[in-house]
C-alpha cells in the first residue's frame, strides 16, 4: 500500500504536555485543536504538511487509511495520542488502530468534522433568539459533510457556560467519554461533537467537568427521547413519521378559536385506561370522544419526568416526550389521528418549575444554570423545585422554543400553562423576608412577565390558529389583553374563581342555598374581564376532595341531579368549558393516577344516563352559536333573572351575532317549580332543545313536553312571558323556533 508520508525525518511542531495530558483524559476545551488534520509549516519542508493526530489509547499501532487508499503511520506521542503526517493534503481519512489479542479497529475519526453549528446558530443562540433552538442543540442523527464526502452519524450540542470540560458518553462508547469530548464553540458556552456512524436507538449523556473540578452526568436537556423512567438517559431519536393532518391545519389556520366552540376532555394518559400505548390509544380514544362530541382533548404533561406521582408537573425532559407510552412518532399518530377524526389537542406545559433531581437540569454544569442563582428567585417552596432564571437569555429561549417545539413538531393545537401565578409574583408563598422585591421595590416578577409575553407573541405570530391557556389562580389584570397593550398575551384564562364559587354553592343543601346565592351569580359580573374557559380539573377531585358527584349534597339520586344541573349551567355559561376525565359518568371515588377509572359504573343506567346528557351538551353548544360565539362579548349575555335567591333559580339569555337567543333556566332547590313565569325576548314556541331531568339522563321526567310557547305579555321588563314547568336540580335550556 502506498504510503503518504515521507521517509525523512520531518521536525512538526509539539503540543505541550499538559494538553497532551488534557486531551488524553477528556478534560480539555479544544480537543478539535490537536486531534484531527491540520495543515503546519516545517523546518526544511517548502509546503504546509497535513499533521493526523488520533487518540487511541491502549493501541500498539495507529495508522490513518486515507481517501485515496494511502496509510500514513502515526507515532505514540503520549497519553494514547498519535501523530503523522502526509504530503498529499487535507484528505478524509479512517484510523485503524490494532491491539494486543484483538483484531485491528478501522473507525471514522470524529475530530476531522468541521462543527455542526454555523455562525447565524452560535449568534441567534448568544442573542437567545433561536426560535427553532432543538434544530441545533441536542442529539441529531444527520448527515454532514467532510472534507470531500458526506457521512451520516449524530452530532451533539449542548450549552455548558460554566463547563471546563463537556464528554458525551453512552452505551456506544461504554460510558467511557475520554475519546469523545466536546469542543468548545466560544463565548456563547455550547460545545459540539460529531461522531460519524452513530445512529439511533444509542443511550447517552453529558459528562462535564465543573468549575471545582467535579465530573457530573447529566441527561440531556434537549433530549427528544429518554429511556424509559426511572432510567434517566437520554436516546439518540429520529422522526420517521409521516403526518396526514394538512387539512386539519389549514382550517386551524384559519379559524379564531376564541370566538369558537370549545368543550375539553381532560385527561391522564397513564391511568384513563391503563396499560395503554400512544398508538393503542387512538382508536379508543377517538371513539369515546365521539361518543361525547367533545371539540378538544387536554392531555396532563407528556414532557418527561421521573416521578409518576408528578402527573408530569415535575419535568425533567422539556423536549422528550415520555417514553413511558412509546416513541415520540407514536404520540406523532396519536395526534395526528386526532386531527383526522376533528378533534383538538391541547397539552400542559410547565415552565414554572423544574425537579431537582441530580441527572437533569438542576446546577446543569455545577452551578446555577437553568434555575436562577439567588434562592429567593430560584426556589419553588412549596414543590421543593428549582425556578427558571427567566430573565437569562438563554434559559428564555430555551423555555420559549419548547414552547414552540410541541405546536410544531407535534401539531399540538395550544398549550395550557401550569402555575403562571407562581412565574408572576416575587413572593408567590413567600413570607416576609424570603423574597426580594423588583426593581420597581414591587412584587412582580417583571422577568417572568416579559418571557410569558415573548411565548405568548412568539407562538401566535408562528402558528397561528393555535390557544395558550393560563392558569392563573389570582386577579392579575390583562392575562388574556394583547402583549402591545402590555397584557400578558393569552387566548385563555382558567376561570379558577367561578370554579371555586359555583363548587362551594353546589356543596351546600339545596335548604341553605338561597344564603348562598351570590356564590353561584357573581361569576357574571367578571364574565368579560378576560377570555375564560371554565375548568373542574383534575385539581378538584385529588388530595381528599372528592369526585365531582361526591361533592354533591342529598342522595345518590340527588347528587347526579346535582351533577347535571351544574354540568348544564357550566356548558351555557360565557366561557369554554374543560371537565376532567370519569366526571362525565359521575364517578364517585376520587381519582388516583396509580390505578384505571371506574369504567363498569356506566353499566349502571343512572351513571349512563349523565354520560349521555355530557354527550347532548356537547352536541347542542356545538351546533348552536349563541352559546359560544359570543363567549368574549358582554353583548351575548343578558340577564332574565339573576336574583332569584328564595327559589334558589338562576336564568339568563346567550345571542349569537345575529341576536338568536337560547334562555338558559336553572332549578337548583330540591322542588319543581311549576306554573314558573318567566321573561323573554320574543313571543313564539321556544323548543327544549336541554332539559336535565329527562328521564333518559336518570331525572324524574319532570318537564314541559318539548316546547314552551311564549305570550305578548310582558314580564319582568320583558316584551314576552310564558309559563314553564322547572324540575328539581335541572337546567332547561330552550331556543326560540324561527
Amino acid at each position: 500500500m502506498k504510503h503518504a508520508a515521507r521517509t525523512r525525518t520531518v521536525e512538526l511542531p509539539s503540543v505541550p504536555g499538559d494538553i497532551l495530558e488534557a486531551v488524553g483524559n477528556g478534560s480539555y476545551h479544544d480537543p478539535h485543536g490537536v486531534l484531527g488534520q491540520h495543515l503546519v509549516d516545517a523546518p526544511g519542508v517548502s509546503d504546509p504538511l497535513t499533521v493526523i493526530r488520533a487518540l487511541r489509547p491502549l493501541a500498539n499501532r495507529v495508522a490513518a487509511v486515507l481517501q485515496t487508499g494511502s496509510r500514513v503511520e502515526l507515532s505514540h506521542i503520549g497519553y494514547g495520542i498519535w501523530q503523522g503526517y502526509s504530503t498529499l493534503g487535507v484528505l478524509d481519512y479512517t484510523i485503524d488502530a490494532a491491539y494486543d489479542g484483538v483484531p485491528s479497529w478501522i473507525a471514522d475519526d470524529p475530530y476531522r468534522y468541521l462543527p455542526t453549528l454555523g455562525e447565524l446558530d452560535l449568534h441567534l443562540i448568544g442573542e437567545g433568539r433561536h426560535e427553532q433552538l432543538w434544530t441545533v442543540l441536542g442529539a441529531h442523527f444527520r448527515p454532514h459533510a467532510g472534507v470531500l464526502g458526506t457521512t451520516t452519524g449524530t452530532s451533539f450540542a449542548v450549552w455548558a457556560p460554566h463547563a471546563r470540560a463537556v464528554r458525551v458518553v453512552g452505551d456506544f462508547n461504554g460510558w467511557n467519554g475520554a475519546t469523545h469530548a466536546m469542543r468548545n464553540m466560544g463565548s456563547t458556552g455550547v460545545w459540539e461533537l460529531f461522531v460519524p456512524g452513530l445512529g439511533p436507538g444509542s443511550n447517552y449523556k453529558f459528562q462535564l467537568l465543573t468549575q471545582s473540578g467535579d465530573w457530573v452526568m447529566k441527561a440531556d436537556p434537549m433530549a427528544r427521547y429518554t429511556e424509559v423512567p426511572p432510567n434517566t438517559a437520554s436516546v439518540i431519536g429520529e422522526t420517521r413519521y409521516e403526518w396526514a393532518d394538512a387539512d386539519w391545519l389549514a382550517r386551524r389556520a384559519a379559524t379564531d378559536p376564541h370566538n369558537a366552540p370549545m368543550s375539553v376532555y381532560e385527561m391522564h394518559v397513564g391511568s384513563w385506561r391503563p396499560g395503554l400505548g400512544y398508538r393503542e390509544l387512538a382508536d379508543q380514544l377517538i371513539e369515546y370522544l365521539q361518543e361525547l362530541a367533545y371539540t378538544h382533548v387536554e392531555f396532563m404533561p407528556l414532557a418527561e419526568h421521573p416521578f409518576g406521582g408528578s402527573w408530569g408537573y415535575q419535568v425533567t425532559g422539556y423536549y422528550a416526550p415520555t417514553s413511558r407510552f412509546g416513541h415520540p412518532d407514536d404520540l406523532r399518530y396519536l395526534i395526528d389521528r386526532l386531527h383526522q377524526a376533528g378533534f383538538g389537542v391541547l397539552m400542559d406545559w410547565v415552565p414554572g418549575h423544574f425537579p431537582k433531581d441530580d441527572f437533569a437540569l438542576a446546577k446543569f454544569d455545577g452551578q446555577a444554570l437553568y434555575e436562577h442563582p439567588d434562592p429567593r428567585r430560584g426556589e419553588q417552596l412549596d414543590w421543593g423545585t428549582y425556578v427558571f432564571d427567566f430573565g437569562q437569555k438563554q434559559v428564555r429561549n430555551f423555555l420559549v422554543a419548547n414552547a414552540l417545539y410541541w405546536l410544531e413538531e407535534f401539531h399540538i393545537d395550544g398549550l395550557r400553562v401550569d402555575a403562571v401565578a407562581s412565574m408572576l409574583y416575587l413572593d408567590y408563598s413567600r413570607e416576609e423576608g424570603q423574597w426580594e422585591p423588583n426593581e420597581h421595590g414591587g412584587r412582580e416578577n417583571l422577568e417572568a412577565i416579559s418571557l410569558l409575553q415573548e411565548v405568548t407573541a412568539t407562538s401566535y405570530k408562528r402558528n397561528p390558529g393555535t390557544i395558550l391557556i393560563a392558569e392563573e389562580s389570582t386577579s392579575w389584570g390583562g392575562v388574556t389583553a394583547p402583549t402591545s397593550g402590555g397584557g400578558l398575551g393569552f387566548g385563555l384564562k382558567w376561570n379558577m374563581g367561578w370554579m371555586h364559587d359555583s363548587l362551594q354553592y353546589m356543596e351546600v343543601d339545596p335548604m341553605y342555598r338561597s344564603y348562598h346565592h351570590n356564590d353561584i351569580t357573581f361569576s357574571f359580573f367578571y364574565a368579560f374581564s378576560e377570555n375564560f374557559l371554565l375548568p373542574i380539573s383534575h385539581d378538584e377531585v385529588v388530595h381528599g376532595k372528592g369526585s365531582l358527584v361526591a361533592k354533591m349534597p342529598g342522595d345518590s339520586w340527588q347528587q347526579l341531579a346535582n351533577v347535571r344541573a351544574y354540568l348544564a349551567f357550566m356548558w351555557a355559561h360565557p366561557g369554554k368549558q374543560l371537565l376532567f376525565m370519569g366526571q362525565e359518568f359521575g364517578q364517585r371515588s376520587e381519582w388516583s393516577e396509580e390505578r384505571g377509572l371506574d369504567w363498569w359504573m356506566l353499566d349502571q343506567p343512572a351513571h349512563r344516563g349523565l354520560f349521555t346528557l355530557v354527550g347532548r351538551l356537547n352536541r347542542v353548544y356545538r351546533e348552536n352559536r349563541s352559546l359560544w360565539q359570543r363567549d368574549n362579548d358582554s353583548s351575548g349575555f343578558e340577564w332574565l333573572d339573576g336574583g332569584a335567591a328564595a327559589q334558589n333559580v338562576v336564568s339568563f339569555l346567550r345571542f349569537d351575532a345575529d341576536g338568536n337567543p337560547i334562555a338558559c333556566l336553572f332549578n337548583f332547590s330540591g322542588q319543581p317549580h311549576t306554573d314558573y313565569r318567566v321573561g323573554l325576548p320574543f313571543p313564539g314556541t321556544w323548543d327544549e332543545i336541554v332539559n336535565t331531568d329527562a328521564t333518559e339522563y336518570g331525572g324524574s321526567g319532570v318537564g314541559n313536553l318539548g316546547a314552551v310557547e311564549a305570550v305578548a305579555e310582558p314580564w319582568d321588563s320583558r316584551p314576552a312571558s310564558a309559563v314553564l314547568a322547572l324540575p328539581p336540580l335541572a337546567g332547561l335550556w330552550l331556543k326560540l323556533r324561527r
